[in-house]
């Protein structure tokens, strides 16, 4: 019989993953929130709502190149029928102001000039090729929703009504590694979650120094994200020292793969601990890591599903939540690995399937919800 160090992190239960989502949501709060000038402000999400303040635009505009005219002046016009215009049409360009009787832009190519005058070959409706005063936007209209993520277009629509500048949250994430060592696989999971954790809204800062001790060293930092050392092994103490530094939360989530991610508190920033394997830190992520950035930028963590038909079963171990890629194949998708997910099942999956505790897993021609991965 070999007796164990006592000082080896084990792992006494599995907390749910529901649980475990639970308390993520308890424990973390979003992030301070901070002005910033709107034009600097894509990719961040709103922390509060934006309305409008003037109508837009003031007067009615050409959405088109074209003549300024009277809709009711062209009812009979056709090809075979040109109804004269009386007096000079203004020409007027997109996005111009309509002089005052006009109420439709008849296009060029609607239009024909004899003898000096304008024959109109088309009947005109009142409104077209105009907006309308206070089209775009009324005072008090709700523009964006505090939680929106910030996209380029819309900043520039925002922009375009006049807003100058927003109240945002965008946390800082630090990335840190449990050990030093040249490892692809550690190379890659700090490069997944860089990448990651930057999409779901957050700022990254990679530490210079291994562990929480080169993690802490960040300055301005919201959160830490530490990969590796969640283990039995060794070399395993990542769990440890989030111990001695603050107070664990979880080590052991019910989640295949994934099984060994910790997260805790260090003066009230929380920390998560992912595997150092590929496939658990990427389940790990999909699961807490991206739950835990939405809350901090306040956004919500939602995560849009395509409906998809099994083209064979998967089978799942009761009691565990679990991630299986899957692949587009025969009008449906095959699931390509379960429990470890070697990593040329990760290169080849379109999307993934995570089955709920509660379930032994799908038969065959079952319904599922495919969800994208990073």
């Amino acid at each position: 019989m070999v007796d164990l160090p006592p000082e080896i992190q084990r792992i006494a239960r599995l907390t749910p993953l529901a649980d475990a989502l639970a308390c993520i949501d308890r424990l973390v709060a979003p992030d301070a929130p901070w002005r910033l000038p709107l034009a600097k402000a894509v990719g961040f999400t709103l922390a509060e709502d934006v309305f409008n303040r003037d109508e837009h635009p003031g007067s009615a505009i050409a959405l088109r190149d074209g003549l300024a005219v009277r809709a009711d002046a062209t009812l009979d016009a056709s090809a075979y029928a040109p109804v004269r215009l009386d007096g000079a049409p203004a020409y007027v360009d997109a996005g111009a102001a309509l002089a005052a009787g006009a109420d439709a832009v008849a296009p060029f190519e609607a239009v024909a000039l004899h003898d000096g005058t304008v024959h109109v070959l088309t009947p005109l409706a009142p409104g077209d090729g105009v907006l309308p005063q206070g089209a775009d936007a009324a005072p008090g209209d709700l523009l964006a929703r505090a939680g929106t993520r910030l996209g380029a277009s819309t900043v520039e629509a925002l922009r375009a009504l006049g807003v100058t500048d927003v109240e945002v949250r965008n946390p800082v994430v630090c990335i840190a590694r449990a050990n030093r060592g040249n490892d692809a696989i550690i190379d890659a999971v700090a490069g997944l979650l860089a990448r990651t954790v930057a999409a779901a809204g957050a700022h990254v800062r990679e530490a210079e120094r291994t562990g929480l001790a080169g993690a802490l060293e960040q300055p301005g930092r919201t959160a830490i994200i530490l990969i590796g050392g969640s283990g039995s092994g060794p070399r395993d103490r990542s769990v440890a020292d989030l111990s001695r530094r603050g107070e664990i939360a979880f080590h052991g989530v019910g989640l295949a793969p994934g099984e060994t991610a910790a997260f805790g508190m260090i003066d009230k920033r929380p920390v998560l601990v992912v595997p150092g394997r590929l496939d658990a830190a990427l389940a790990v992520w999909l699961t807490l890591g991206r739950r835990m950035v939405a809350r901090l930028a306040g956004h919500d963590d939602v995560e849009p599903t395509t409906p998809v038909t099994l083209t064979r079963k998967i089978a799942s171990t009761l009691g565990l939540a679990e991630i299986v890629p899957v692949a587009r194949a025969d009008g449906g998708v095959a699931p390509l690995a379960s429990g470890y997910l070697p990593l040329q099942a990760l290169a080849r999956a379109d999307g993934y399937v995570l089955v709920p505790a509660d379930s032994e897993g799908f038969p065959a021609g079952a319904a599922v919800a495919m969800r994208p991965l990073p």
